[in-house]
């Protein structure tokens, strides 16, 4: 008899557990930076860009990193995922009207951490076109970063770099290109 009263409280509670624990708490938000790149800046045929992500007005990677530690209870993220990375021509670009008149060839999106200089590819694209958001592969994966690396990665101690090899007539081009990357992050507990 006891059994009968027991056993159903037991289940009920497993189940409800079951389906507390599916999802580890988590937040997700944003993050944007401009970048900048000259034709006549283009070395050896290819286009780089580089901004240190917390020097961005409002440094809202920081943002990110703080809105994500108080809605994990005042704990860092044990990870943090980059679940979209766009790449955008600025309205502001002189010279070109298109990503096909800068670049041509693969472009990526890289995350070089400062102290350690560790270069992270955080995207990729073959070919962008167009004006965009174009999106990117994404190819981040924080959990592959040594412990010193990812604590620099979630302090904002790194840059975010463009690089991809030069249209064919860029560097003749005169162009001031104004770019801007937006990262989608998703931090877990």
């Amino acid at each position: 008899m006891l059994l009968s009263r027991v056993l159903p409280l037991v289940l009920c509670a497993t189940l409800s557990l079951i389906g507390c624990g599916g999802d580890p708490v988590s937040y997700s938000a944003p993050v944007g930076i401009n970048l900048k790149a000259k034709s006549s800046d283009t070395a050896n045929a290819t286009v780089t860009s580089q901004k240190g992500i917390s020097t961005e007005s409002g440094n809202p990677y920081k943002v990110f990193v703080d809105e994500a530690r108080e809605e994990l209870d005042g704990k860092s993220p044990s990870r943090v995922e980059l679940t979209k990375l766009t790449l955008t021509l600025g309205a502001g670009s002189v010279g070109v009207t298109s990503l096909a008149e800068v670049f041509n060839g693969r472009v990526e999106v890289l995350f070089l951490t400062e102290e350690s200089n560790n270069t992270y590819v955080a995207g990729h694209v073959e070919n962008p076109t167009g004006t965009g958001p174009v999106e990117l592969v994404v190819d981040f994966d924080s959990e592959a970063m040594p412990d010193a690396d990812y604590t620099r990665f979630l302090n904002g101690k790194f840059n975010v770099v463009l690089r991809g090899p030069a249209a064919a007539t860029f560097t003749t081009k005169g162009a001031e290109v104004d770019f801007q990357s937006t990262f989608s992050f998703s931090a877990f507990e």
